[in-house]
């Protein structure tokens, strides 16, 4: 009994209407033609708001996680399982820190800047989801650094990729190779049950054969299985009657009704399913090693090789000395002055590369001017955003406010968060009738915890506002 409920809740929940994420297996040459039209078909959305990944995941989590139950449980009964089953059986391991990943760097306030896509099948989700969805169907979700360098380079001969955009490709990808196989999944326990319900059927049939000339039992009614099901609870009965121990005397015409209304033969049911296995075991096989080697790649080089930013500010020969965490530092300034600004990151970049060279054509310059961090994050900064019509938030005018006046607006706030502190216990002694010696007595003894209470707020403040930063330096390679 608590069999066929795990069965009914398994065809509840999942009814399988989602195929794998499959499609034609496309060349190098044709994955950059693909690209292209890609890049040419996609438009973005001025919307920020779409549809959320992170439910997504979750959901995939836990049909990932009752899959796997479910071929363990048929292993232990000692049931045959199908080779994919057998990868998401040996490889759930990996599968769950792919999603504990996931969980933890696709941050919403991160994947609510990507630019979404306006039309087309994934309207409302991120244009990389787009890109990342591509390349799983037309791999059949193989990752291939080179067919991904191809491909995304293929796609920015039409249409630049943000920064962002970039980083977020590695998590997408592995966001969409789960998907996938949860996709796999559902089809893996649709076969299983398939499968086992047959038995059950063979085995009810098998017991009254054997006992008919002792006992007059009714034959049980043959009854097709819902849809999902069918391929695989036809094929395993098929099977089950070619084997020569199997006494069963039944009859095939509920089976063959349903092929004839599918337009099919029991030679052709059974080729569909095997090339099915054969299918999924590849997909699966994919995903696992796919999964694997996105985690150990290179990530950091991949974005400088295909970054449009990168390749523009490398022209200049200062950008390319710097190490990596400096590079790193000027592309996220102009990733920020892209957001508030009328102009792209590529402009931007242009734009900061241009000035250098007008500037280095002078006859007396400074030689912190000749760098492109002098305007990214240097002393130039506030002069350049102006010229690029740069919008700073509130936020960004106080705080900078700020810093201009560190000195006086540090003790004035220290003061003011003192007379603040201070004001607690005083107010709390005039309601109590206190006065003359007393409250002065209580106002020394508590103005200085009420300081350093008020030293460690102020210090926190200013840490958490103005974060220690790396500093500009050469690689020195060689």
């Amino acid at each position: 009994m608590a069999k066929q409920e795990r069965r009914k809740q398994a065809r509840v929940d999942h009814p399988g209407g989602e195929d794998p994420i499959r499609f034609e297996l496309f060349s190098i040459e044709r994955l950059e033609q693909h690209a292209v039209s890609l890049a040419q078909a996609q438009k973005i959305s001025s919307s920020t708001e779409g549809h959320k990944l992170i439910p997504r995941v979750h959901e995939n989590s836990r049909v990932l996680l009752e899959a796997y139950e479910t071929v363990a449980r048929a292993v232990n009964e000692q049931h045959a399982i199908t080779p994919a089953a057998q990868w998401l059986l040996d490889n759930f391991h990996v599968i769950e820190a792919q999603v504990i990943d996931i969980q933890v760097n696709l941050p919403e306030s991160y994947y609510r800047q990507l630019p979404k896509l306006a039309d087309g099948a994934l309207a409302g989700y991120p244009r990389v989801y787009g890109i990342a969805w591509a390349l799983v169907a037309h791999t059949d979700s193989h990752f291939s650094p080179e067919l991904l360098l191809h491909f995304v380079r293929a796609y920015q001969s039409v249409e630049a990729l943000t920064l962002g955009e970039l980083w977020a490709l590695p998590i997408t990808l592995r966001a969409l190779m789960v998907d996938n196989l949860r996709r796999l999944a559902v089809r893996i326990m649709h076969s299983q049950t398939g499968r086992e319900l047959a038995d059950e059927f063979v085995d009810q049939v098998d017991q009254i054969t054997a006992q008919a000339d002792k006992l007059d039992l009714p034959f049980p009614t043959a009854v097709l299985p819902e849809e999902p099901l069918r391929q695989a609870y036809t094929v395993q009965i098929l099977q089950r009657l070619h084997d020569p121990h199997s006494g069963a005397a039944l009859s095939l015409d509920f089976i063959n009704d349903w092929l004839l209304t599918q337009g099919l033969s029991l030679d052709e049911i059974v080729h569909r399913e095997h090339a099915d296995q054969i299918a999924d075991n590849a997909t699966a096989r994919n995903i696992i090693t796919s999964m694997r080697a996105i985690s150990a790649f290179e990530w950091p080089r991949f974005i400088e090789e295909v970054s449009l930013v990168d390749a523009c500010l490398r022209t200049h020969e200062g950008y390319a000395a710097m190490d990596f965490a400096t590079r790193d530092r000027y592309r996220h300034a102009i990733e920020n002055l892209a957001k508030r600004s009328p102009h792209s990151e590529v402009e931007i970049a242009h734009l900061v590369i241009d000035k250098v060279q007008r500037v280095s054509e002078q006859s007396t310059v400074n030689k912190r001017q000749l760098d492109s961090g002098y305007y990214l994050i240097g002393s130039g900064r506030y002069a350049f955003e102006r010229e690029i019509h740069y919008r700073p938030t509130i936020q960004q005018h106080l705080l900078r406010a700020y810093v201009a006046n560190a000195g006086l607006a540090y003790m004035g706030s220290l003061f003011l968060l003192t007379f603040l502190l201070l004001a607690l216990p005083m107010s709390a002694s005039l309601t109590a009738g206190l006065s003359g010696f007393s409250l002065c007595l209580i106002a020394l003894f508590s103005v200085f915890p009420a300081s350093d209470m008020a030293v460690g707020l102020v210090n926190r403040f200013v840490i958490s506002s103005l974060p220690p930063r790396h500093l500009p330096r050469l690689e020195l390679r060689d």
